[in-house]
């Protein structure tokens, strides 16, 4: 069994459920990171940045990890989507970068580096770094510029509850167009359920997803969104306060058992499905 790193703080849950899942399924197939590379078309050390969380693997990737380890990459690949919409939201896009040619993203490796358990192998890598263009700068200045605007107008406008509890962007009933409010949770905080039916399914006004994973832990809108449709179906997820906990996860396993999926009380693709009919 490999004794892999911890993964970084910083990285977002649903990234870090995909990259969970991707480990696991590489230790019970028994293989090393040489294997896969000599299995796969990506490099060792592209799967060491992938199964460590520092690189989001490309979804062809994953697809490969499943074939050479004899597994359904379904479940993976719905994980990995929603991994994608998390990394590229907290990512800004580097300007300038050259594409690496090992793999569509990553150099080959010439035996050198760390691998998945932060051992050295080989020779070093010779020093240096890339080089930064001009052009290059201007472009993350001008990211720069954005972002620290967008701060600013989140505080300017911030996001305010009405009397009946339902996020309104200063006020106003119903969200403002693209406003994601930050969810903020205060002890004994609940929320009230309002379900309509739209041309997505039904909903409670709080998310429109319909791919987000909610496991142990998760808070947010789409778990107050699951929490409300637990309620609406007739299974009791215990008070709606944004946070899977046992009640919650009690509730998905029962809608699950009684629309024949998978009993494993994570919301994922397939749980929206029912819960939005």
């Amino acid at each position: 069994m490999s004794r892999w790193k911890g993964l970084p703080e910083s990285l977002d849950q649903r990234v870090r459920q995909l990259v969970v899942q991707l480990r696991r399924l590489k230790d019970h197939s028994g293989l090393s990171l040489v294997s896969l590379a000599a299995r796969t078309s990506y490099s060792k050390s592209s799967w060491e940045r992938y199964l460590n969380g520092k690189k989001l693997p490309p979804r062809e990737a994953v697809v490969a990890l499943a074939r050479v380890c004899d597994a359904d990459p379904t479940r993976l690949l719905a994980l990995h989507e929603v991994a994608a919409q998390a990394w590229g939201a907290a990512a800004a896009p580097e300007a300038g970068r050259a594409a690496d040619p090992a793999d569509p993203a990553d150099p080959p490796d010439p035996g050198g580096g760390a691998d998945a358990t932060g051992a050295k192998e080989g020779a070093p890598r010779p020093a240096g770094g890339p080089r930064v263009r001009t052009g290059s700068l201007v472009v993350l200045a001008a990211l720069g510029v954005v972002v620290v605007a967008a701060v600013a107008l989140l505080i300017v406008r911030p996001w305010q509850q009405d009397a009946a509890g339902r996020g309104t962007a200063d006020g106003a009933a119903g969200r403002t167009a693209g406003a994601v409010p930050a969810f903020t949770h205060r002890v004994g905080e609940t929320f009230d359920c309002r379900l309509t039916r739209t041309p997505g399914g039904l909903s409670a006004g709080r998310s429109r997803t319909t791919t987000a994973i909610l496991g142990s832990g998760a808070t947010g809108w789409d778990v107050v969104e699951a929490q409300c449709l637990l309620h609406h179906h007739g299974y009791d997820p215990g008070p709606v306060d944004g946070i899977v906990g046992e009640n919650t996860q009690r509730a998905v396993k029962r809608l699950q058992a009684g629309a024949g999926l998978p009993t494993d009380g994570i919301v994922g693709p397939d749980t929206w499905q029912v819960l939005r009919r």
